[in-house]
Protein backbone atom coordinates (compact mmCIF):
# COMPACT_ATOMS: atom_id res chain seq x y z
CA UNK A 1 0.00 0.00 0.00
CA UNK A 2 0.64 3.41 -0.79
CA UNK A 3 2.15 6.10 2.85
CA UNK A 4 -1.91 7.35 2.97
CA UNK A 5 -3.79 4.86 5.03
CA UNK A 6 -6.80 3.24 4.06
CA UNK A 7 -9.95 5.16 6.06
CA UNK A 8 -11.64 2.43 7.81
CA UNK A 9 -14.75 1.94 9.80
CA UNK A 10 -17.76 3.51 7.04
CA UNK A 11 -20.25 0.93 6.02
CA UNK A 12 -18.11 -1.41 3.99
CA UNK A 13 -18.75 -0.49 0.35
CA UNK A 14 -17.58 3.23 1.51
CA UNK A 15 -14.12 1.40 2.92
CA UNK A 16 -14.18 -0.13 -0.64
CA UNK A 17 -14.76 3.02 -2.81
CA UNK A 18 -12.31 5.12 -0.71
CA UNK A 19 -9.87 2.72 -1.44
CA UNK A 20 -9.04 4.76 -4.74
CA UNK A 21 -8.13 8.17 -2.81
CA UNK A 22 -7.32 11.41 -4.67
CA UNK A 23 -4.31 9.79 -6.31
CA UNK A 24 -3.14 6.63 -6.51
CA UNK A 25 -4.46 3.19 -5.45
CA UNK A 26 -4.59 1.63 -1.62
CA UNK A 27 -5.56 -1.73 -3.74
CA UNK A 28 -3.43 -2.06 -6.62
CA UNK A 29 -2.00 -5.02 -5.90
CA UNK A 30 -2.76 -8.61 -4.67
CA UNK A 31 -0.53 -8.05 -1.70
CA UNK A 32 -2.43 -4.52 -0.87
CA UNK A 33 -6.06 -6.19 -1.09
CA UNK A 34 -4.50 -8.67 1.29
CA UNK A 35 -3.65 -5.56 3.76
CA UNK A 36 -6.61 -4.09 3.35
CA UNK A 37 -8.98 -7.19 3.52
CA UNK A 38 -6.50 -7.26 7.38
CA UNK A 39 -7.96 -3.86 8.29
CA UNK A 40 -11.45 -4.84 7.09
CA UNK A 41 -11.12 -8.32 9.69
CA UNK A 42 -14.52 -9.71 10.52
CA UNK A 43 -16.64 -7.75 7.76
CA UNK A 44 -15.30 -10.22 5.51
CA UNK A 45 -15.42 -14.01 6.65
CA UNK A 46 -12.47 -16.05 5.10
CA UNK A 47 -11.04 -13.46 2.61
CA UNK A 48 -8.18 -12.33 4.46
CA UNK A 49 -6.11 -15.98 4.75
CA UNK A 50 -6.54 -16.36 1.05
CA UNK A 51 -3.66 -15.61 -1.67
CA UNK A 52 -5.12 -13.46 -4.46
CA UNK A 53 -4.39 -13.40 -8.20
CA UNK A 54 -4.34 -10.24 -10.34
CA UNK A 55 -7.75 -11.77 -11.56
CA UNK A 56 -9.34 -11.37 -8.54
CA UNK A 57 -7.77 -8.34 -7.85
CA UNK A 58 -9.81 -7.09 -11.86
CA UNK A 59 -13.06 -8.14 -10.28
CA UNK A 60 -12.67 -6.47 -7.07
CA UNK A 61 -11.58 -3.18 -9.11
CA UNK A 62 -14.51 -3.41 -11.11
CA UNK A 63 -16.64 -4.01 -7.71
CA UNK A 64 -15.15 -0.94 -7.17
CA UNK A 65 -15.86 1.27 -9.97
CA UNK A 66 -19.54 0.27 -10.26
CA UNK A 67 -20.38 1.06 -6.97
CA UNK A 68 -18.64 4.25 -7.09
CA UNK A 69 -20.39 4.89 -9.89
CA UNK A 70 -23.49 4.00 -8.53
CA UNK A 71 -23.27 5.48 -5.33
CA UNK A 72 -22.19 8.81 -7.16
CA UNK A 73 -25.80 9.23 -8.58
CA UNK A 74 -27.89 7.55 -6.16
CA UNK A 75 -26.71 9.89 -3.13
CA UNK A 76 -27.62 12.70 -5.28
CA UNK A 77 -30.98 11.72 -6.22
CA UNK A 78 -30.29 10.27 -9.46
CA UNK A 79 -30.90 6.88 -10.98
CA UNK A 80 -27.70 4.26 -11.75
CA UNK A 81 -26.25 3.24 -14.44
CA UNK A 82 -28.34 0.52 -15.70
CA UNK A 83 -25.32 -1.21 -16.03
CA UNK A 84 -23.48 -0.60 -13.24
CA UNK A 85 -26.61 -2.17 -11.42
CA UNK A 86 -26.31 -5.41 -13.55
CA UNK A 87 -22.88 -5.83 -13.00
CA UNK A 88 -23.06 -5.60 -8.96
CA UNK A 89 -25.88 -8.16 -9.55
CA UNK A 90 -24.23 -10.56 -11.71
CA UNK A 91 -21.06 -10.30 -8.96
CA UNK A 92 -23.20 -11.85 -6.48
CA UNK A 93 -24.85 -14.62 -8.80
CA UNK A 94 -21.44 -15.51 -9.72
CA UNK A 95 -20.92 -16.88 -5.94
CA UNK A 96 -24.16 -17.28 -4.56
CA UNK A 97 -24.64 -16.99 -0.96
CA UNK A 98 -26.23 -19.70 0.91
CA UNK A 99 -26.62 -20.19 5.06
CA UNK A 100 -24.58 -23.39 5.58
CA UNK A 101 -26.69 -25.49 8.78
CA UNK A 102 -24.07 -27.11 10.98
CA UNK A 103 -24.96 -28.68 14.50
CA UNK A 104 -22.39 -27.14 17.38
CA UNK A 105 -23.07 -27.90 21.11
CA UNK A 106 -26.74 -28.94 21.22
CA UNK A 107 -27.62 -26.93 19.15
CA UNK A 108 -28.11 -26.16 15.18
CA UNK A 109 -26.42 -23.13 13.45
CA UNK A 110 -25.98 -21.23 10.38
CA UNK A 111 -23.11 -19.55 8.45
CA UNK A 112 -23.76 -17.49 5.83
CA UNK A 113 -21.14 -18.32 2.73
CA UNK A 114 -20.79 -18.36 -0.82
CA UNK A 115 -19.59 -21.03 -3.41
CA UNK A 116 -16.70 -20.49 -5.87
CA UNK A 117 -13.00 -19.47 -6.14
CA UNK A 118 -11.84 -16.70 -3.66
CA UNK A 119 -11.82 -13.90 -5.52
CA UNK A 120 -15.28 -14.31 -6.64
CA UNK A 121 -16.56 -14.73 -3.60
CA UNK A 122 -15.03 -11.60 -1.84
CA UNK A 123 -16.10 -9.54 -5.23
CA UNK A 124 -19.82 -10.98 -5.12
CA UNK A 125 -19.67 -10.32 -0.65
CA UNK A 126 -18.29 -6.77 -1.80
CA UNK A 127 -20.83 -6.66 -4.44
CA UNK A 128 -23.50 -7.30 -1.72
CA UNK A 129 -22.49 -4.82 0.53
CA UNK A 130 -22.59 -2.31 -1.94
CA UNK A 131 -26.73 -3.11 -2.50
CA UNK A 132 -27.13 -3.07 0.81
CA UNK A 133 -25.62 0.33 1.37
CA UNK A 134 -27.65 1.77 -2.47
CA UNK A 135 -30.93 0.34 -1.07
CA UNK A 136 -30.59 2.07 2.62
CA UNK A 137 -32.26 5.23 2.73
CA UNK A 138 -29.21 6.89 4.57
CA UNK A 139 -27.53 7.03 0.68
CA UNK A 140 -27.95 10.12 0.47
CA UNK A 141 -26.43 11.66 3.47
CA UNK A 142 -22.93 10.43 2.23
CA UNK A 143 -20.85 12.96 1.66
CA UNK A 144 -17.64 13.91 0.32
CA UNK A 145 -14.91 15.27 2.98
CA UNK A 146 -14.62 19.21 2.87
CA UNK A 147 -10.79 19.09 2.46
CA UNK A 148 -10.06 20.44 -1.00
CA UNK A 149 -7.47 17.69 -1.81
CA UNK A 150 -9.04 14.54 -0.73
CA UNK A 151 -12.42 12.69 -2.32
CA UNK A 152 -12.85 10.19 0.29
CA UNK A 153 -16.90 9.94 1.04
CA UNK A 154 -18.27 8.98 4.37
CA UNK A 155 -21.84 8.51 6.05
CA UNK A 156 -21.77 11.23 8.95
CA UNK A 157 -23.15 9.90 12.03
CA UNK A 158 -23.16 13.75 13.14
CA UNK A 159 -24.94 16.34 11.05
CA UNK A 160 -21.67 18.65 11.02
CA UNK A 161 -19.32 16.19 10.43
CA UNK A 162 -17.20 17.90 7.65
CA UNK A 163 -13.92 15.67 7.21
CA UNK A 164 -13.40 11.83 6.51
CA UNK A 165 -11.53 11.80 9.38
CA UNK A 166 -11.03 14.71 12.20
CA UNK A 167 -7.42 13.12 12.75
CA UNK A 168 -6.29 13.18 8.94
CA UNK A 169 -8.15 15.89 7.11
CA UNK A 170 -9.28 17.56 9.54
CA UNK A 171 -6.22 19.00 11.71
CA UNK A 172 -4.32 19.53 7.82
CA UNK A 173 -7.33 21.47 7.44
CA UNK A 174 -7.35 23.47 11.05
CA UNK A 175 -3.43 23.80 10.52
CA UNK A 176 -3.89 25.57 7.31
CA UNK A 177 -6.30 28.14 8.76
CA UNK A 178 -4.27 28.61 11.52
CA UNK A 179 -1.59 29.51 9.44
CA UNK A 180 -3.14 31.95 7.06
CA UNK A 181 -4.62 33.90 10.01
CA UNK A 182 -1.21 34.38 11.68
CA UNK A 183 0.17 35.03 8.33
CA UNK A 184 -2.52 37.59 7.97
CA UNK A 185 -0.81 41.41 8.16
Amino acid sequence: MSDVVPLTGEPLALDLVNTRPAVGDLIATPDALHAWLELQAGRLPDASAAEFTVADLAAVHAVRDHTARALDRVRHGRAPDAADLAALNDAQRAAPAINELSWEEAAVVTRRGRSGPVGVRLAAALAEAAAHLLVDPGVTKVRQCEAHDCVMLFLPAHPRRRWCSASRCGNRVRVARHYHRSKAP
